[in-house]
């Protein structure tokens, strides 16, 4: 695994997703809290390219995996 650590802002980027702080927070209250039953990469509002994201970066525990964590984590707290 690279050492590299991305902030969700990144990711967000990463997801061509707006970045900005009221932006995530905005989609964590949208998206949250996701049933534990759902897997992240699974959930309904991410495009296919996005759920291929996810799920390849987590497979291979690459440095983004960090990251996404903290993203699933997020999504299952109530905003």
């Amino acid at each position: 695994m690279n050492s590299t650590f991305h902030p969700l802002t990144e990711l967000f980027e990463q997801l061509g997703l707006p970045s900005d702080r009221i932006s995530i927070e905005n989609f964590l209250c949208k998206h949250a809290p996701m049933k534990p039953s759902i897997v992240l990469s699974e959930a309904d509002f991410w495009t296919p390219d996005q759920r291929n994201f996810l799920n390849e970066e987590l497979l291979n525990d690459a440095d983004w995996a960090e990251a996404i964590d903290l993203l699933n984590s997020q999504l299952r707290q109530s905003c």
